[in-house]
C-alpha cells in the first residue's frame, strides 16, 4: 500500500489539488513572495473546493476528510508556494478544525458554514510580543463583565491571516486564547475565545513586513483593547484553553510537517532536472560525485520524510491527542531536513539556486520558519525526551 495515497479518494483528492495548484498557485508564487502580498481571492477560491473545511464535518460546510487528507493538500500547495500554504493552514487547520473540534454546537452551526466557504476568513492569536512557547506566560487578559460579556486586552504576535487587506483590514474571526485568572491551586487559567471582526476593541496593530519567508502569507500584531465579547463566544468552559490546544496541535503540527515535505519535493525536483541540463568539462554535473552526494541524500532523506509524515497521518485520529511523541518527531525531522535539501539545491545550483526566478532560493527561506512556527524544534526535543521518559516500551514496539 502507498500509505501517501492510501485510497481512491486520496488519490483524486491530491491529483485535483495538483493541478489546481499548477493552474493557479504556481503562475503567482514568485511575484506575491517578492511584493510581500496575500493572495486573497485564491484563498477564498478554495472554499468552492470544499478544501477550507477539509476536516469540517459535512453538515457545516465541510468535507469531512481525515488527517492524510489534510497533508495531501499542505504537501501540494507547498511544493509551489509555502507562504500561501501557511495562510490556508493558519485558516484551516488552526481556525476552521479547532472549532469543529471544540466549539459548541451553537458556534458550529453560526460561523462554520461561513469559513468553510471563505465568506471569513480565520486565525488563531496565541504569540504574544514576549511571549511564545511558554503558553502560561501569556499576558492577555479576558475579564467577564457584569452583564456576561468579556472584556479582553492585550496584544498578539506574529498572527498569519491576521490582517486580510492593505487597509488593515483584521480576519473576519479569530481563535484567542487570553488569562482568565487562576484555579483554586493558583494555576494560572487560560481560556478561549471566538473573537469577530467589527467587535469594539478589536484591530490591526501593525502588518509586519521584510520577513525572511513565508512573504506571501500575511502576519501581524492583533490589538485587544477594552474589546467586548459577548458570553456565547466564549469556547467550550472557562480555564479549557489548555485542552483545547492539544486537541488540535498534533494535526498543526503534522500539516507543518508535509508542508516541509512539499518543500524537499520541489527542491530535490529542481535540483534533480538542472544536475542534467548543467554540463562542465564535457559532461553533466550528475555525473561528479559531490553532486551525487547532495542528489543521493536528498533523495533518502525525502522518502524518509515522507514515510513519517504519512505513517503519522495514518496513525492520527482528528481531534483526539494520543500521537504527540509522531507529531513532535515528525515536525522536528522534516523541518529541518527540508532546509537541508533546500541547502543542497542551491548548491548544485550554483548562482541560478541563489536567485528567485528558480524558485529554490524562495524554498530555502520558506523552510526555515517550519524550525520556528507551531513549535520551536528545541520545543520537539523536550517533549519528545519527556514521553520516552514515559513510555520507553514505545522504542522496542
Amino acid at each position: 500500500m502507498d500509505i501517501s495515497n492510501p485510497s481512491e479518494e486520496h488519490i483524486m483528492l491530491r491529483e485535483m489539488v495538483r493541478d489546481w495548484t499548477q493552474e493557479n498557485v504556481e503562475p503567482q508564487a514568485l511575484e506575491y513572495d517578492r511584493e510581500e502580498k496575500f493572495n486573497l481571492p485564491l484563498l477564498r477560491e478554495m472554499g468552492e473546493m470544499g478544501l477550507l473545511g477539509i476536516s469540517a464535518p459535512e453538515e457545516y460546510g465541510g468535507a469531512g476528510l481525515d488527517a492524510t487528507a489534510c497533508a495531501i493538500v499542505h504537501e501540494e500547495l507547498s511544493a509551489s508556494d509555502p507562504g500561501f500554504a501557511l495562510a490556508y493552514l493558519a485558516h484551516s487547520m488552526l481556525f476552521v478544525n479547532n472549532l469543529a473540534k471544540n466549539g459548541n454546537e451553537e458556534q458550529k452551526q453560526r460561523i462554520l458554514p461561513l469559513v468553510c466557504s471563505g465568506e471569513w476568513i480565520g486565525a488563531m492569536a496565541m504569540s504574544e510580543p514576549d511571549v511564545g512557547t511558554d503558553v502560561l506566560g501569556l499576558s492577555t487578559t479576558a475579564e467577564q463583565q457584569d452583564d456576561g460579556t468579556w472584556k479582553i486586552n492585550g496584544r498578539k504576535m506574529w498572527i498569519t491571516n491576521g490582517c486580510l487587506e492593505e487597509d488593515d483590514t483584521p480576519a473576519d474571526v479569530v481563535w484567542v486564547y487570553a488569562k482568565t485568572g487562576t484555579d483554586d491551586k493558583g494555576r494560572v487559567q487560560m481560556s478561549t475565545f471566538l473573537v469577530e471582526a467589527g467587535m469594539p476593541g478589536y484591530s490591526v496593530g501593525q502588518k509586519i513586513y521584510d520577513k525572511t519567508g513565508m512573504r506571501a502569507s500575511n502576519t501581524a500584531e492583533l490589538v485587544f483593547d477594552d474589546c467586548i465579547v459577548p458570553a456565547e463566544n466564549l469556547v467550550g468552559s472557562v480555564g479549557e484553553s489548555i485542552i483545547h490546544m492539544m486537541r488540535n496541535l498534533e494535526l498543526e503540527r503534522l500539516t507543518l510537517a508535509a508542508m516541509s515535505l512539499g518543500i524537499a519535493r520541489r527542491c530535490l525536483d529542481e535540483m534533480n532536472k538542472y544536475a542534467s541540463e548543467r554540463s562542465a568539462f564535457n559532461t553533466q554535473i550528475r555525473n561528479f560525485g559531490q553532486m551525487q552526494r547532495y542528489i543521493g541524500e536528498s533523495w533518502a532523506k525525502y522518502r524518509a520524510m515522507r514515510a513519517y509524515v504519512y505513517d503519522t497521518a495514518n496513525n492520527m485520529s482528528l481531534g483526539k491527542a494520543g500521537q504527540r511523541l509522531d507529531s513532535d518527531g515528525v515536525k522536528l525531522f522534516t523541518s529541518t531536513a527540508a532546509k537541508e535539501i533546500a541547502d543542497a539545491a542551491i548548491q548544485v545550483m550554483g548562482g541560478y539556486g541563489y536567485v528567485g526566478e528558480y524558485n529554490v532560493e524562495r524554498l530555502w527561506r520558506d523552510s526555515k520558519l517550519l524550525e520556528i512556527g507551531g513549535g520551536t524544534i528545541e520545543s520537539h526535543h523536550k517533549n519528545i525526551t519527556r514521553d520516552l521518559f514515559k513510555t520507553p516500551e514505545v522504542i522496542n514496539n
